[in-house]
C-alpha cells in the first residue's frame, strides 16, 4: 500500500473483529513511528499499548461506569472551543448527522446517541488500544508533534492491513485509565486509540472533506 491509498483510506473505524492483532506488528509500527517528526527532536508523546486481560479489565471498569451512570472525569484540557465558529461549527455538526444517521439513528433520539457514544469504553470491539500521554509543562508546538506522529501511526496501521479509532473521548475517563496504566503525575492523557481488523458488517457513512479551495491558498505568481 502506497502513502496515498494509506492517507485515503484511512478512517475513523467504529466496529472491529475480535482478531487479535500481533505484538510484532504493533512493535514494527511503533518502532517506525518514532522517526516522526517534532521541534528539537523532543518527542514530547508518551505511549501505552493495551491488549489481552488488561484491555479487557479496563474496558470492564469503563462499561461499569457508564452503567453505574457515573459523571465523567474533567477534562484537563479543552477539546473544542466553547463558542466553535463558522465553519468548523457546521462541519462538526454535519459529521454528527452523517455519524448517527448511518446507525439509523435521529438526533431527536437522544438514548441511542448515549447507548452509541458508550461503545467508547469498549474500544468498538478492538483487542489492541493505545493510549497517548503527553507532559503537561509541554506547549501548543508540542502538542502538534503528538497530532503528527498519532497521523504516521494511523498510516502505518493502513500499511499493515489494520484500522484504527483516535479517541479523544477517553479523556474523560482518564482515571479509570490510569488506575491501570499508573502514568506519572506529569503527564496528561491526550487519547486513545482503538486498533484491530474492522468489521465489515458495521454501517458506516465515510465522512466528507471540504473542497480544496476552502482550505489551500496557492501563492505563485501567476
Amino acid at each position: 500500500m502506497d502513502v496515498y491509498e494509506a492517507v485515503r483510506s484511512r478512517r475513523a473505524v467504529r466496529g472491529f473483529t475480535d482478531r487479535q492483532v500481533p505484538r510484532e506488528v504493533l512493535e514494527r509500527v511503533l518502532s517506525a513511528a518514532a522517526w516522526s517528526p517534532s521541534g528539537s527532536n523532543l518527542q514530547p508523546w508518551r505511549i501505552y499499548v493495551l491488549t489481552g486481560g488488561p484491555l479487557a479489565e479496563l474496558k470492564q471498569r469503563a462499561g461499569k461506569r457508564v452503567a453505574a451512570g457515573d459523571p465523567w472525569d474533567e477534562r484537563e484540557y479543552e477539546m473544542y472551543p466553547a463558542a466553535l465558529k463558522s465553519p468548523y461549527r457546521e462541519r462538526r455538526a454535519a459529521f454528527g448527522q452523517e455519524r448517527y444517521s448511518a446507525l439509523g439513528i435521529t438526533r431527536e433520539d437522544w438514548e441511542a446517541r448515549q447507548r452509541a457514544a458508550a461503545a467508547n469504553w469498549d474500544c468498538f470491539g478492538a483487542p489492541a488500544a493505545l493510549f497517548c500521554y503527553i507532559d503537561r509543562d509541554m506547549g501548543r508546538p508540542q502538542w502538534a508533534d503528538v497530532g503528527m506522529y498519532l497521523q504516521t501511526v494511523m498510516l502505518l496501521l493502513r500499511a499493515e492491513g489494520l484500522h484504527s479509532c483516535p479517541q479523544m473521548a477517553w479523556s474523560v475517563y482518564r482515571k479509570t485509565v490510569a488506575e491501570l496504566l499508573s502514568p506519572p503525575d506529569e503527564l496528561i492523557l491526550f487519547c486513545g486509540m482503538s486498533i484491530g481488523f474492522e468489521d465489515a458488517t458495521v454501517s458506516h457513512r465515510r465522512t466528507g472533506r471540504a473542497p480544496l479551495a476552502e482550505t489551500v491558498t496557492f501563492v505563485d505568481g501567476s
